[in-house]
């Protein structure tokens, strides 16, 4: 982030307040800290946590909306740094009454933000077995999608699927023992991509990629953490391709403001070592890329 003592800044997933709270601890009296999430326990975590330091202020919303929550929370000018910290967080995880695990069970939600319409619970024993399959897939990249999709369309038309445990079953039950990974759970693609539909989690990442573009100032740098490829693929493209002069106007010699790159890539993308992912095994597929706004 090269984080400026006087820079204001934008936690755009505060989830427990890590990364945030490193961000506060290396500002100054004047810096300034927008931290977002879209839950409702972490906004309550960060008023909790960050509440009393003048420099702060916390807004429940989704980072895709970031122009809008950040004018409403009084921040005027751009920021020198915006950080987005992608996907499920560990106390959605860990906690089964939110839906997000198969590790526990409690009631199929899956809703970052609870106030959503429609929860895991609802999709799932309403979508057409097609709508399921091809949601399996595209979210999950699971070979056995329509097996899935099929197994659970019986299963609800017996009773509805109200809860992960229950869900979970019915998904191993459609893959054959002999065909599932090994060490891995034969529901970990499934839920991924329903809790990535339900949230409409890729959506809210291009919105708010492209929102970063005009929130940052010169120098400003896009820190964004994903752990799966569909996220990963997304950063990466949109960084090479903001960090390139519209092809357009390639190679000639005067480039106009709108045709130019805005972006300035820096380094490689970052990945945890084994001493990290040993600490932190829920770290072990992150990767990390960077980018600054060219001034």
């Amino acid at each position: 982030m090269a984080v400026q003592e006087d820079g204001a800044y934008l936690d755009g997933t505060y989830g427990r307040g890590g990364h945030g709270r490193a961000v506060l601890e290396r500002l100054g009296p004047e810096g300034r800290l927008l931290a977002i999430d879209r839950d409702p326990d972490a906004v309550a975590l960060a008023r909790k946590q960050l509440g009393a330091d003048p420099r702060v202020r916390i807004e429940q919303g989704n980072f895709a909306e970031m122009g809008a929550v950040s004018a409403k929370a009084g921040f005027e000018g751009r920021f020198d740094g915006i950080l987005l910290d992608l996907g499920v967080s560990s106390p959605q995880l860990d906690q089964a009454h939110r839906g997000f695990s198969f590790l526990a069970d409690g009631p199929l939600d899956m809703r970052m933000d609870p106030s959503q319409p429609v929860s895991a619970a609802d999709w799932v024993n309403s979508a057409s077995e097609r709508e399921l399959s091809e949601i399996i897939w595209r979210y999950g990249e699971d070979r056995y999608s329509r097996r899935i999709a099929r197994a659970i369309v019986a299963s609800r038309g017996q009773r509805r699927i109200e809860t992960t445990a229950r869900l979970a079953d019915v998904i191993a039950g459609a893959i054959p023992a002999r065909f599932r990974e090994p060490g891995k759970n034969p529901a970990t693609r499934t839920f991924q991509a329903i809790r990535i539909h339900i949230n409409d989690e890729l959506g809210s990442l291009e919105q708010g990629l492209d929102a970063s573009l005009d929130l940052l100032r010169g120098g400003g740098r896009l820190c964004v953490i994903s752990f799966h490829s569909l996220e990963d693929r997304m950063v990466k493209r949109f960084m090479r391709r903001n960090a390139s002069e519209d092809e357009a106007w390639r190679g000639l010699p005067e480039v106009p403001v709108h045709a130019r790159a805005k972006l300035e890539l820096v380094g490689r993308a970052i990945r945890p070592g084994p001493d990290e992912v040993r600490r932190n095994p829920r770290a072990r597929s992150a990767v990390l890329r960077i980018a600054e706004r060219v001034r």
